[in-house]
């Protein structure tokens, strides 16, 4: 094995001395353990993913010269860094996604990225232009094979057959004797080890080493997880860097043990997002509504292990129609939790707010209209706190009420970011059990009553709604695999509750459009990997 060393940074989008710094630390650390080349991620330098801030008429320039300043730092060892160069051409897209070879004393060489992908929540055709001939590099005396990201991805592990090239074959062909490569991957569930297999079977079927050096970190929707890889060519893993953290170890500096457990995975990629999304977007705590339900439990969970208890409010609305368990709930969370929990009822308020509309609405009957009000004026409440205090509100909506429209337009979807608007309600439940592991932190009485809003007496969300294990699995068929709705049915669920979920789910385009963002868990989240029009009318038969 090669003295190489992975550093596995946590880069800010258009923070570029402050990336700079850390790339320096990062590998000057590496480079006194002994790495002789150092692997950092995909565009780590400007962080990923940059999007139309590289359309900003100084920004590439400005990256260019922290590239500079980077390079009058490097030491013995070759720094390969994750940047944005220029494309001299007058045709084509304007930048190449690049790998940048940094030698002490040395020109910079330059390896661009070939597969761009356009699927998801990836866009890089609207920017670079692809490498046409890969090739190998020498770097150290070595003959490398230098890839980004997407370049060693296969069309077993993608949506479908996408590219005509295979620059990892092209690279081995080419005598490359192992293969490097800079990462950005978003996380989704299961990826961790989709991602390690795929690898592995890399280096087995054509017998080089591989290593992997993957992003990680919040930046807006997306998580970057980490979890960067040194492969043998007989496919044995010789070093795991740690999910979810930054670090910086050599690959030859032992196993991390691979823990594989999905809501694991899941609460720190939530905790992780909640963070970075506080922190670089400038906010120091966060407050959020505490109904007593399932929901809000969870996100306050999240919340304060992202933020710690001291940063983080909650607030307890109460309206006629919440029931007496609501509030106790939310207040024995709350103290589980070693949070404050405000308690503002909104009672007077929605009497008042009825009065001031009962001239115009006359004796019309009380609906969903009245319903409204109560969400609406906890989300005018919260956003009062969220103003005055400098506090990030959190939303608490699940993807399964995003999807149906089962939330309030300016009232319980009014925040700064929604944390689990991801998070389907099945999935949501088998979270709050493995928060409650060790011990019981979100009430008993709270996982185990049926869910409700209470906007009017007695309400339950099954009055309105299919049974949650049903209305997950046609949501996920139809918003994560595309399927119409003939072939939902034919999958086993009834023709009306399917034509019913797909229906709303199309209908309510137009709430998901001025929703918080929301953190990627799922293959598909709603949000910048799902681009449907709002007025349209086109439903599946």
């Amino acid at each position: 094995m090669m003295n190489i060393g992975l550093a596995q940074i946590n880069a800010t989008v258009g923070d570029l001395e402050g990336n700079a710094r850390r790339i320096v630390e990062a590998c000057r650390l590496l480079e006194a353990q002994g790495s002789e080349i150092i692997l950092t991620p995909e565009l780590v330098l400007t962080g990923y993913p940059p999007q139309d801030l590289l359309f900003q008429s100084d920004f590439v320039p400005m990256s260019l010269q922290a590239l500079e300043e980077i390079h009058k730092a490097v030491g013995k060892a070759a720094w390969i860094v994750g940047c944005v160069q220029k494309n001299p051409s007058s045709s084509g897209r304007p930048f190449f996604n690049a790998a940048a070879i940094l030698e002490r004393g040395k020109e910079i060489r330059w390896v661009y990225k070939t597969l761009l992908p356009t699927y998801d929540v990836f866009n890089e055709t609207r920017y670079f232009e692809p490498c046409q001939k890969p090739a190998p590099v020498e770097i150290q005396g070595r003959l490398l094979g230098v890839t980004i990201c997407e370049d060693i991805w296969t069309p077993d592990y993608l949506p479908r057959s996408l590219y005509s090239c295979d620059p990892v074959e092209v690279l081995c062909e080419a005598k490359a004797t192992a293969i490097l490569n800079l990462s950005a991957s978003p996380f989704q569930l299961g990826k961790p080890q989709r991602r390690e297999d795929m690898i592995q079977n890399r280096a087995r079927r054509h017998g080089v080493p591989f290593y992997y050096c993957n992003a990680v970190g919040g930046n807006d929707e997306l998580v970057f997880d980490g979890h960067s890889l040194a492969v043998a060519a007989d496919g044995a893993i010789q070093a795991r860097l740690p999910g979810f953290e930054e670090s910086a170890q050599p690959a030859s500096g032992g196993v991390v043990e691979n823990v594989s457990n999905d809501m694991e995975d899941l609460q720190r990629a939530l905790v992780l997002g909640v963070r970075d999304y506080a922190s670089k977007c400038g906010f120091k705590s966060a407050v959020l509504g505490l109904s007593g339900g399932i929901d809000s439990a969870v996100v306050a969970c999240i919340a304060v292990e992202a933020l710690g208890a001291t940063k983080v409010t909650g607030v307890a609305m109460p309206s006629p129609f919440s029931s007496t368990h609501s509030v106790e709930d939310a207040l024995a969370l709350a103290e589980n939790l070693g949070i404050t929990c405000l308690n503002i009822p909104i009672g007077d308020s929605f009497a008042s707010f009825k009065k001031q509309m009962q001239p115009v609405f006359g004796d019309l009957p009380e609906d969903a209209t009245e319903e409204n009000m109560q969400a609406r004026l906890r989300g005018l409440t919260l956003m009062s706190l969220s103003n005055k205090f400098g506090h990030l509100l959190l939303t608490t909506g699940n993807k399964s009420e995003l999807a149906v429209g089962y939330c309030t337009l300016y009232g319980d979807m009014a925040g700064g970011l929604a944390a689990i608007s991801d998070v389907p309600k099945t999935l949501v439940y088998q979270l709050a059990a493995h928060l409650n592991q060790k011990k019981e932190v979100i009430p008993h009485r709270t996982i185990e009553k049926p869910p409700s809003a209470e906007l009017r007496p007695d309400q339950k969300d099954q009055d309105t709604l299919p049974p949650y294990d049903i209305l997950d699995g046609i949501l996920k068929l139809y918003v994560e695999e595309n399927l119409g709705a003939a072939e939902i049915v034919a999958a086993g669920y009834d023709t009306e509750t399917v034509r019913w979920v797909t229906r709303r789910v199309d209908f309510n385009e137009y709430k998901r459009e001025q929703a918080a963002p929301g953190l990627k868990v799922t293959s598909r989240a709603f949000g910048m990997g799902r681009r449907m029009p709002i007025a349209q009318k086109f439903f599946s038969k």
